[in-house]
């Protein structure tokens, strides 16, 4: 398409490098691609469950401190990725991206590891006669941090970037089976994913736990290197897309014109030609809907403000409509992106547990045990059996009974995951409200060490609740974004999940802070105390459930106003068409919004 639509003057100057392009890319790339996100996961993934435990034990830190030194870092891990795909997507172009997300990671990891390998890295071990400990130096604290700060990097750099850089090497629109050939990258894709994060919480966890932090540390910077150097391997054959403008600019564009506008009047209803769009598109004036937004796109004068080929002579100045309902689409659907947070604030929770596990016989044989860190696999088991069992038996059993396609609609598959993690807290707090009895019971008040005769798969439903409420809602969430918003959009939508997990952590860092504030107040013990016996936990756990409780009412408001789905119309027929009218507005709005994306019939099927 593109290459009938050049000149052919440009024809004759292509270069010799231009040919090659064509034939690079392809299957041959896809296992150099996977194995470097896959490496990356199981040696990143692999280092958080047990890391409460380092930073106890190592770095004398109380759980208070220590679990918001996670919170923190996660929250950076989950908000990196969005930065990196505005410098991929703007600036550096995806393959750079990634091979200086691997050599950050790497370098991460090394630092890591250099802090268990260096004895004066970190803080002395305690008094055991004087049971004083010393807290760690600032330049220890910075060493720690930074080898945080680069695999955060790394992981940001790595992880937005690998599946559309899979996609570059595969999509060939001329190609029959172009669609099958993508679903299949992507389905291989997010199984290694799953596999990958069973490995860290399982085979990782193990090692650190019997083997020491030293290798503990060690393999996960092995296998990073070994990342970095597959990737680095295909180079040759990958094709590497140069970068473009990104949505996000496009964001702060109409933002910046609509402020700069703010004093012109809007155009006359109906009238033609004021506001700037696309050639060809049908979206020739943008909705009412966040009026003061329109005037980004208000055309002041056609002679200054468009150029000779339709566009506009300065981007700062002049935005087109699309950019304008883009925006529009994405201040609609954060309301309801903001009902996920509370249950990313759920599934962090990942401190807590490891400690209770430790605390808990942890043997399922006489010689086999569950290491601490590694019941949160309970929680990516139960989300993959859900989604297998949706998607493979329950929705053709269901559509065989009823005769027709069955489906659960996508409001109310978040509003089930939202309920469930609220389940998941109230779980979580009985079964540690049972585990603290007991462990008073036992005389083990001021031996948070002491192992209970109380079996850890008591935690297992807990996880397995959350795992379901994360197949429902967040899978739910995703899928909301992506068919809300206009297809442009869809790095976007795979980018809010990241940014609500990001800002899930940070809140659930101020959440522990300030009730170990409040708590520990009149010398009395805190509810998140280094003494897990002495704390309590469980009523931790119900300060989690009540807000997730509250949050499943502000989403039932939420969806409420946000109105249908596009997905959600009327059964009742047109007399004409059988169509009901809505379904004839869905239609008309669906095909205006993708063909002012460039998208013609027969395109993108």
């Amino acid at each position: 398409m593109e290459d009938k639509m050049e000149g052919s003057s440009d024809q004759r100057e292509m270069t010799h490098q231009d040919i090659p392009d064509r034939q690079k890319g392809g299957l041959i790339t896809m296992p150099f691609i996977i194995a470097n996100e896959s490496l990356e996961k199981v040696a990143s993934y692999g280092l958080v469950p047990n890391m409460i435990l380092y930073l106890i034990k190592d770095y004398h830190m109380g759980v208070a401190k220590g679990t918001n030194t996670l919170f923190f870092w996660q929250a950076a891990t989950n908000f990196t990725p969005i930065l990196c795909a505005f410098v991929s997507d703007s600036y550096l172009g995806r393959y750079l991206t990634i091979g200086l997300g691997s050599i950050c990671s790497l370098l991460g990891m090394i630092l890591l590891w250099l802090t268990a390998m260096i004895p004066q890295s970190k803080p002395f071990p305690c008094d055991l006669l004087t049971q004083s400990c010393r807290s760690p130096t600032a330049a220890q604290m910075t060493l720690l941090t930074s080898s945080f700060v680069l695999i955060s990097i790394g992981a940001g750099g790595v992880r937005p970037c690998s599946l559309a850089f899979g996609a570059d090497q595969l999509d060939r629109r001329d190609n029959p089976k172009n669609d099958r050939v993508l679903e299949s990258f992507f389905g291989w894709y997010y199984a290694s994913a799953a596999i990958s994060v069973l490995i860290a919480l399982t085979g990782i966890v193990y090692i650190q736990d019997h083997l020491g932090w030293r290798v503990g540390f060690g393999v996960p910077a092995i296998l990073m290197l070994l990342s970095a150097i597959v990737f680095f391997l295909a180079s040759p054959l990958y094709l590497k897309q140069k970068a473009s403008k990104s949505l996000f600019t496009g964001f702060v564009q109409v933002v910046v014109v609509a402020y700069k506008n703010r004093n012109l009047t809007f155009p006359l209803p109906n009238s033609s030609g004021c506001y700037h769009h696309k050639r060809d598109s049908k979206i020739v004036a943008p909705t009412d809907k966040l009026r003061f937004l329109n005037k980004a796109c208000i055309i002041r004068n056609p002679e200054q403000d468009i150029a000779a080929d339709g566009s506009a002579s300065n981007s700062w100045s002049l935005c087109t409509v699309e950019q304008v309902e883009e925006l529009k689409a994405l201040i609609k659907v954060l309301p309801v992106w903001s009902t996920g947070i509370i249950m990313s604030i759920n599934l962090s929770q990942t401190s807590f547990p490891v400690l209770q596990a430790t605390s808990m016989d942890r043997y399922l044989t006489k010689k086999f045990q569950i290491p601490a860190g590694s019941y949160a696999m309970f929680n990516i088991i139960s989300l993959a059996l859900w989604v297998i069992l949706y998607d493979r038996a329950i929705l053709p059993m269901a559509s065989k009974i009823k005769g027709k396609p069955v489906r659960l609609g996508v409001k109310l598959r978040m509003g089930i995951g939202l309920f469930l993690t609220c389940m998941a807290m109230v779980v979580s707090a009985i079964v540690e409200n049972a585990r603290r009895r007991k462990a008073i019971r036992d005389g083990f008040l001021d031996n948070p060490r002491a192992v209970l005769d109380m079996s850890a798969m008591w935690l297992a439903p807990q996880f397995c609740l959350n795992g379901l409420a994360e197949a429902f809602t967040a899978i739910g969430q995703t899928e909301f974004f992506y068919s809300e918003v206009p297809k442009s959009m869809s790095s976007i939508a795979a980018a809010l999940f990241g940014l609500g997990l990001a800002v899930a952590n940070l809140l659930a860092s101020v959440v522990v802070s300030i009730i170990d504030d409040i708590t520990s107040r009149g010398g009395k013990e805190s509810w998140v105390s280094s003494n897990i016996n002495k704390g309590r936990i469980d009523n931790y756990y119900w300060v989690l459930a009540v807000l997730s409780f509250i949050n499943l009412l502000y989403y039932f408001v939420c969806a409420w106003a946000y109105g249908p789905c596009g997905e959600q119309v009327k059964k009742v027929s047109d007399a004409g068409n059988g169509l009901t009218k809505e379904e004839e507005l869905s239609n008309l709005v669906t095909k205006d919004r993708d063909e002012g994306n460039g998208l013609k019939d027969g395109e993108d099927q």
